[in-house]
């Protein structure tokens, strides 16, 4: 039957004042792409194209650009779901064959919203054991903010029964950072309580290493991004480091397989940080995880701040893999108007209980403006 494509622009409202290293976030822009077969459009697939202002190669203006020439082409195509999806290069093909999707968010929305569709418009993505109650293990995220604030989070995390905790650092005074390191370390000795960084390119090459060394007093699992990405001196800081290092924005824009392969037998780094939305989607984390397993490199998937919509592809993608260190989804409930969902976050983990049901209602209350007619 033939497919048929809308989508939709949603404001997504933090409630709390989120900052990072980037500055201070009130909102976040999502499109949200619904898929259907002509002769049944009560049955639909989902998929969210959430990019990241400062970060994503696209712009929020080349988002929708995209999508509204997609929107068209698709509707005007006599395109079917194809009869088989069981690999990731399956989807790959059927998307590259028959549509184009050219920029990283626009591609994982539309990689989610056809495997929802193709699995029934449940939400269900993959048939993993996530989706039956199998939960995963994920960081407590600690915002930056003042001195005090940040106590109060890492309190209540590890009260909620974190063992992971990752922080930023690199925004305040760096003594500050330490202080806030040795407070944890001195009040939760008994916890074994793993900490993550993750310094978004803030150290400069000239002083990072000697950083890593004063930071590595505090037993670090790792730091993220030390100095910022595109620096050769980042080869020697991996081969030097006394904290495993872990490259995120490093990733950016490598898109081929042999780029991929290049930087991590070139950089050598201990671990890469995964963001589908940012990376080249779904497929584009698979290529991704493949080369980091082929070089012998840890890796971990994070959400970049995108709705329960987003998130739960994300996890479910995540569960694809034998998960073997905490992953970055604990973000689903930091917006006032996130879409319910069975999505939950207890004792440290993200599960999906199907007792709970997702409440879209109003995902899509002015569609027939984005509608191709």
């Amino acid at each position: 039957m033939p497919l048929r494509l809308s989508f939709h622009k949603h404001v997504l409202e933090f409630n709390f004042d989120a900052r990072t290293s980037r500055g201070a976030m009130k909102e976040r822009v999502s499109w949200f792409v619904k898929l259907w077969e002509e002769s049944n459009p009560d049955v639909f697939g989902l998929g969210e194209s959430a990019p990241l202002p400062g970060l994503s190669k696209e712009s929020l203006e080349d988002v929708e650009t995209e999508l509204a020439a997609l929107m068209k082409k698709v509707n005007a195509m006599s395109s079917s779901l194809p009869e088989s999806l069981d690999t990731m290069d399956d989807l790959n093909h059927f998307i590259n064959t028959t549509w184009g999707v050219k920029h990283s968010a626009n591609r994982m929305a539309i990689e989610s919203a056809i495997l929802d569709l193709f699995h029934g418009g449940k939400r269900t993505l993959f048939k993993t054991n996530f989706v039956e109650g199998n939960a995963i293990a994920i960081n407590g995220l600690i915002w930056m903010g003042g001195l005090d604030r940040m106590l109060q989070q890492i309190d209540i995390k590890i009260r909620d029964g974190f063992r992971c905790i990752k922080l930023k650092v690199g925004g305040h005074d760096f003594e500050k950072e330490c202080d806030i390191l040795q407070y944890v370390r001195r009040k939760y000795f008994r916890d074994n309580i793993e900490v993550r960084l993750d310094a978004n390119g803030a150290f400069k090459p000239e002083d990072a290493l000697y950083k890593l060394n004063l930071l590595s007093r505090f037993t670090i699992h790792s730091i993220e991004q030390p100095i910022k990405p595109g620096n050769p001196f980042m080869e020697e800081l991996c081969a030097k480091s006394p904290i495993p290092i872990a490259l995120d924005e490093e990733l950016l824009g490598i898109d081929t397989v042999n780029d991929k392969r290049n930087l991590l037998h070139r950089v050598k780094p201990n671990y890469i940080i995964i963001k589908p939305s940012l990376h080249g989607g779904l497929y584009g984390t698979h290529e991704w995880i493949e080369v980091a397993e082929e070089c012998n490199v840890g890796w971990w998937l994070t959400s970049s701040l995108e709705s329960s919509i987003g998130l739960n592809a994300i996890a479910q993608f995540a569960s694809t893999y034998p998960i073997n260190l905490p992953q970055g989804l604990g973000t689903g409930t930091i917006y006032t108007n996130n879409f319910p969902s069975p999505l939950e976050v207890k004792n440290a983990a993200l599960s999906y209980n199907p007792r709970l049901e997702w409440d879209l209602r109003h995902l899509f209350p002015r569609e027939s403006l984005y509608l191709d007619e």
